[in-house]
């Protein structure tokens, strides 16, 4: 110190305040790194969850496409089975016609003449014959409906894994908005949870089990 009231620096002096300036600086950097670490962990999250959310999308619009197909050929199918049951109940009544016919043929044959009664007794035979090949056409008919029965059913069971395979991918889009607003990796978790259901789900439906 002089006298005239200036301040002299010594070594040490300098060493202390070299020491305060390096020390603050490395905190500022310290944080400004901190804060680019947050920024670019956001970043990462948001693009992640971004990127999933369109393919998640794009693969609950194939599996919404696929429902309303096979829902259409449930109805398609029970449509023609509803046809073919009706066809068959024809050949039935055509059947029952026959068998009116050939029972008032046999009522006229016993009480005809003997000499008449091979005509009518051919026209039985004619019946009988007739009523056998109905038989087996309503039959095929039954069967073909029941057929076409089945084959809707296993649509409309597909139908519904479809759907229920849309309903869990809506609702991982649902969740990964969430976890864009909130920023919570547990929502982000959920959404890739629910998402792998909703693919089990489709891949269930495409396997028909």
């Amino acid at each position: 110190m002089s006298g005239s009231g200036f301040h002299v620096h010594g070594p040490h002096d300098h060493e202390i305040e070299h020491a305060i300036q390096g020390h603050a600086q490395g905190h500022g950097d310290a944080h400004d790194a901190g804060a680019a670490g947050e920024r670019s962990h956001g970043g990462g999250m948001t693009g992640r969850i971004a990127v999933c959310t369109a393919v998640i999308a794009t693969v609950g619009a194939v599996f919404s496409y696929l429902g309303g197909a096979t829902q259409a050929d449930a109805g398609l199918f029970k449509n023609n089975a509803a046809i073919k049951m009706t066809e068959a109940s024809n050949q039935w009544n055509y059947f029952q016609a026959k068998s009116t016919k050939q029972t008032l043929t046999e009522f006229a044959r016993d009480a005809a003449p003997e000499e008449r009664r091979k005509p009518l007794q051919d026209k039985m035979d004619r019946y009988e014959a007739e009523k056998t090949e109905i038989q087996r056409a309503a039959k095929a008919l039954e069967a073909t409906a029941l057929d076409w029965d089945r084959k809707s059913e296993a649509q409309l069971h597909q139908h519904h894994r479809w759907a229920q395979a849309t309903t869990l991918l809506q609702v991982a889009i649902a969740l990964a908005a969430m976890a864009l607003l909130t920023r919570r990796k547990w929502l982000e978790y959920g959404m890739f949870g629910v998402a792998a259901a909703g693919l089990a789900a489709g891949a269930a439906a495409a396997l028909h089990l």
